[in-house]
């Protein structure tokens, strides 16, 4: 109820107060969303004409430059070729020839024969030399607008498609903007096309009266070309309008104002709140025994993260953890755990030779840096043995093999312990075990769960085992909850370490210290019956592929099975 009366207020308050603020949003920036939208559209013309209008400028230069430059005779069969060859490479030019006094003598597109006879005036000459011709006869088709350019004697004739984007209408605006992309000596610039008094040489947009303008140069600064719109006739369309754009406003408003709301319910407010729990130290770290199966003492404790929200709900590890990765302050969580071990037991772990503390890290944790030092100087400082603290590492760390086996061998070098945790979710691993130097493998708990069924992963749990008996590994076996379960690991191997609800879950520090505190006044240790362990089954086992001390529902283990 109490989580209930806090959710109410912010489900119907978050979205009306948006809905009210999109209103007023949309009454006030109406216009101005109408006129930024024309700034956009006004700068993507703009950058489109400049795209054509380089490439217009580069390609008939270029072009040029290589006609002059022919060695071939002059309108020879072996030029026309060369110039259809140009042709058929250019993107923004019509055809390409020889033009002497005004009289073409050949072109690529036309020959040499049935050529027009007429000798054609420029209707500008430009002070680099070259000549702008306007409606070349037979290039002109109806009204569109042809132009060409002569240097020397050679000409090319510019694609009407292309000029028709740049609106080079007259004579004079083609030649004076040609005249100034061609002098490369010159800081060239472009008069606005309108009667603003406007000049500029560079990026620029702004309103000037009744008209927004936006001007695009080239990296060099050598073309620049701009588009325009008067406010009057953007803003002509929207009267009528206003009631509508401030309905949908606040339409879409309350539509987000929820929406963020539940988002931040969600993901946000679940993020903030696990930031500031790691920053306030108010992760619990919680402490499960790991029991030796044949002498059935606590030999160390795996240490668990466990968070309650502002709400005081339970979330779970699978959920923060996940949470932390993926807004990277993951390692911030190893470094809170790693402190509350040391406080919590470094006098244990001084005083007990065999007890080991395990705790997991990710693989974020193996690429940071820093991460061994802290580890160091943690250890250092609490007068901690780093053999006393094992670092586990899931098989899906491992992914990355060179860093992953670059990062383990400087941990064991120096003197941390490495376990593999969950192994057997990515069996595949085994091929390259031997490289990770580590010092046990944990066997997942879905093989534990299998004990006792004709689940398929029981069959390699006795090839996994050799594996690591092979390699000399420590093996670990999580979540044992039966006595059936623990026989049948006794029965696979020696010296099996398990942990599991059969001997304990996870608990605080204190009920930890008290729980090692019983067994030390039981020679016995926690409680499990070991006697199935015992080296006379065992050999019984080994010699006649039976256990008659076993129930009859535990799953036998063959010679061929038992590790080497």
């Amino acid at each position: 109820m109490r989580t209930l009366k806090r959710r109410v207020p912010g489900v119907v308050m978050a979205p009306v107060a948006a809905a009210l603020c999109g209103i007023m949003a949309a009454c006030l920036l109406e216009g101005a969303v109408s006129l930024q939208s024309t700034y956009q559209l006004l700068t993507g013309q703009a950058k489109q004409l400049l795209v054509t209008a380089n490439g217009i400028i580069a390609e008939s230069h270029t072009t040029l430059a290589a006609i002059k430059a022919s060695q071939l005779p002059f309108c020879s069969e072996a030029e026309l070729n060369y110039l259809r060859k140009l042709m058929f490479h250019a993107d923004y030019l019509r055809d390409a020839g020889r033009m002497v006094d005004g009289r073409v003598y050949c072109s690529a597109a036309l020959g040499r024969e049935n050529l027009p006879q007429t000798r054609f005036t420029p209707a500008v000459s430009l002070p680099n030399g070259t000549a702008l011709y306007q409606k070349l006869i037979p290039y002109q088709v109806q009204d569109e607008q042809v132009l060409a350019l002569q240097q020397d004697s050679a000409y090319v004739v510019l694609s009407p498609r292309a000029l028709a984007r740049l609106d080079l209408i007259t004579p004079d605006r083609a030649g004076s903007w040609f005249d100034t992309v061609s002098h490369r000596e010159t800081h060239p610039f472009r008069q606005l096309p309108v009667e603003t008094g406007v000049v500029t040489d560079r990026d620029w947009q702004g309103q000037v009266g009744d008209v927004l303008l936006v001007t695009r140069c080239s990296v060099s600064a050598l073309t620049c070309m701009t588009t325009y719109a008067r406010i009057s006739v953007v803003l002509k369309n929207r009267e009528g309008k206003f009631v509508v754009f401030g309905l949908l406003g606040g339409v879409i408003g309350g539509l987000s104002g929820l929406a963020c709301w539940l988002l931040y319910r969600r993901n946000t407010s679940g993020t903030q709140q696990l930031r500031r729990a790691v920053r306030k130290g108010r992760i619990r770290v919680v402490y499960q025994p790991i029991v030796n199966l044949h002498t059935g003492r606590i030999v160390g404790a795996e240490a668990l993260s466990r968070w309650k929200d502002d709400e005081g709900l339970d979330v779970g590890p699978d959920v923060f953890i996940t949470m932390a990765e993926q807004r990277g302050f993951i390692g911030d969580i190893t470094r809170l755990v790693a402190r509350k071990i040391v406080r919590d037991f470094a006098a244990t772990l001084a005083t007990r030779d065999n007890f080991r503390i395990c705790m997991n890290i990710s693989a974020t944790d193996l690429r940071d840096q820093s991460f061994l030092p802290m580890l160091e100087d943690l250890t250092e400082g609490a007068c901690v043995d780093p053999a006393k603290l094992v670092l586990e590492i899931t098989e899906s760390s491992t992914a990355h093999h060179d860093l992953a086996i670059a990062m383990i061998a400087k941990l064991r070098e120096r003197g941390f312990g490495v376990h593999i945790d969950d192994f057997g979710t990515g069996y595949s691993s085994l091929s390259y075990l031997h490289a990770l130097s580590i010092d046990a493998i944990k066997i997942d708990r879905s093989f534990t769960k299998s004990i006792g069924t004709e689940a398929v992963t029981v069959s390699i749990l006795p090839q996994i085992l050799s594996m690591a008996t092979q390699l000399n590994l420590q093996i670990v076996v999580e979540g044992v909850e039966t006595e059936l379960q623990a026989r049948y690991f006794c029965m696979l191997g020696p010296q099996i370490l398990a942990q599991g609800l059969l001997f304990g879950r996870p608990m605080g520090p204190e009920d930890f210290h008290a729980l090692l505190a019983e067994e030390d006044k039981k020679p016995g240790g926690i409680g499990f019956d070991k006697s199935v362990c015992s080296e006379e089954i065992q050999s019984v086992c080994k010699r006649t592929d039976e256990c008659p001390h076993l129930d009859a529902d535990v799953p036998q283990v063959s010679k061929s099975q038992q590790p080497v």
